[in-house]
Formats: structure tokens, sequence, C-alpha cells
């Protein structure tokens, strides 16, 4: 039995969670709802916020957990990828804390936990990827495709060449006249429209990595053409146009998939990350599954946006090869997958 205290703070969510092994005791999230007034997350006022933020969600997570602090053995944080101003606000109160207690630190990769968040234990019938597989992680600042052959060894296969597939997501519902964050309510609007009414294009990038600006540009060139013509194209298109967006960002996502498996022979294929809840794409993946005798892994909704219980379960792997850091950790905000 260990018990780790993890914290995430490498975009606009303060979360904090505390795990007996693989076991979820608390899971607390703190969201940034500022953001939504500037379209985007302003990074001075994330950390900002994260400021505030955390030592209430530190307390309310050893609380709900029903432990006390002398219990936790040790003490995880994301490094990075993510904002350098977020991250240093749990680098260094995961610094304080691990001196306060004298418990050992562990840092995380971020992308790397959101992979291993489908290890986290919810029930005792559960299945888990076997090793090797493939792992989409789809995110609003990134998009990559990573081959996993054990919990803490992992290779990028592909990555974007510039935005990710949540910012294409974003970004359009801006131009949709959405409010930030737009992924969620294109998706809920996408459910009354037409996938396959208007057509954009499909870039073509060689081997496994992603881009999506030159799609960004095209739907954006399209609705300044058509608004042109008619001033309620929008309003009166805007189901079908949000279907036919999604559309258009997750058959990019898996046809990369789908190449990656055919060139490495893996059929164990999982999503994470938070355009991973959309639902869409996990239909479009279950079916593509279904047509490739894939075994798909899709991790429950709780776990696909940022949050500390997959920063928690990825440390948990690392406690028990005593991968430890010192005080001198500092935040990595281009950290990658592997390094």
């Amino acid at each position: 039995m260990s018990l780790i205290l993890a914290i995430e703070s490498s975009c606009d969510e303060t979360s904090v969670a505390i795990l007996d092994d693989r076991k979820v005791l608390s899971n607390i999230i703190a969201n940034q709802d500022i953001h939504q007034h500037y379209g985007g997350v302003v990074p001075e006022l994330a950390s900002r916020e994260h400021q505030k933020n955390i030592v209430p969600v530190i307390q309310e997570a050893i609380r709900k957990a029903a432990i006390s602090k002398s219990e936790i053995e040790a003490i995880a944080f994301t490094r990075g990828p993510g904002l350098m101003g977020a991250l240093l606000v749990g680098v260094s109160f995961a610094k304080s804390f691990a001196q306060a207690l004298n418990i050992p630190m562990i840092e995380v990769n971020h992308m790397q936990a959101h992979i291993l968040a489908h290890f986290i234990e919810i029930k005792k019938d559960q299945t888990y990827p076997s090793f090797p597989f493939l792992a989409l992680t789809v995110s609003g600042g990134h998009t990559q495709i990573v081959r996993v052959d054990d919990y803490l060894d992992m290779t990028i296969l592909g990555s974007t060449l510039d935005d990710a597939a949540g910012e294409a997501f974003d970004k359009a519902g801006q131009l949709l006249g959405l409010a930030y964050p737009a992924g969620p309510k294109i998706d809920e609007l996408a459910k009354k429209g037409d996938p396959e009414k208007f057509e954009f294009p499909y870039p073509r990038v060689q081997g496994l990595n992603f881009s999506y600006s030159g799609l960004k540009t095209a739907i954006l060139y399209f609705l300044q053409k058509e608004v042109k013509r008619d001033a309620n194209f929008i309003k009166d298109n805007i189901n079908d146009l949000c279907a036919s967006i999604q559309h258009a960002i997750v058959r990019i996502l898996i046809g990369k998939l789908k190449r990656a498996s055919e060139e490495t022979g893996i059929k164990t294929v999982t999503i994470g990350g938070g355009v991973s809840a959309n639902s869409y794409l996990a239909k479009k993946l279950r079916e593509m599954g279904t047509k490739k005798r894939w075994e798909v892994f899709i991790p429950p909704l709780e776990f696909t946006t940022d949050n500390a219980a997959m920063i928690g379960v990825t440390a948990y792997y690392k406690y028990l090869n005593k991968d430890f850091v010192g005080m001198d950790v500092k935040p990595d905000p281009r950290l990658k997958v592997g390094s």
C-alpha cells in the first residue's frame, strides 16, 4: 500500500488527487471559468488562479480521502508540458509539501499521464490495455500517437506539426460564435446535424504527423464566403456546420491511427486527453475497431480532461522504481514523452 498525493496544474485546472496504489481515494478539480471571457486560456491569469486554488483543493482532497497528512508517502506533480507559470505553482507547492513532511517527490509527464489513466483501478473485474499498444492523445495543446511498450516505456510515433485537434475545435467554435471552450458545444450541436453536409479538406501530411492549421484556414475562408452571400448562413446551418467540422477533425485522427496500426501491426488502441471525451470520436474509433478487429480502450469521462488522478497513477509506477527527484527539479513547458 502506498498513499500518493498528486498535483496537476499544467493549464487551467487545479487538481489534486490521493491514490492508494492505483485506487483513487479523492480527485478534486477546481476549474477556472475566468478564461471564458477571453476566448481562451490567459497564462498569467491561469497562474494566479492556481495560487488561489491550490491550498483549498489540497485540503479538500485530504478531507475526502479521509486520511491525515502524516500518512502520505510521496507527492507527485506535473513537471510538463504546459504553461510555465501554471506548472511553477504545482512544482513549488510540491517542494514545500515534501520538505515539510520529509517525503520523496515524483515528477510526471502530463501526456504520459493521459495514457496511463487507463490503468486507474475503478472496479475489480476491469480489463486493461496489454503491451504493446497505441495511444492517441488529443487535447487543446497536443495531438500525438504514442507506442507504449510498458508503463514507463513510450515512443512518440507522430505529433502535430502546428495546431492541436482541441485547438481546432475551439477556433472553429469561435468562428461559429460559440463560447470557449467550444468542443463540448460542437459535439452537442453536431448530434442534430449532417456530418457530410459540408466538405472540408484532408491535409496531406507525411508519416504519422498531424496538421490542423490548413483546416482552420479552410473553415475560415468557407464561412467568410458563405456569410458574405447570406448573413444568416451560420445561424441557419449551425448543426450541419458543427457536424461537418467535427467530422473533418475526427477523420484526420482516425486516419492516422489506422495507418499507425497498419505500420506497427499493433491492434490494441487507446485514446486520452480532453478531446477523447468527444462522442463522435469515440463512435468512429469503435467503428474502426470493429472493422479492423482492434481492442479499443476509451477512458471514463472523469479521467479524460486534465485531472490529478492520472498524475497519481503514473507516479505509482515511478514510486515502485523509486524514481524520485530532488529539490533542484524545475518545470519544463516543452517536456516530451520519453524524455
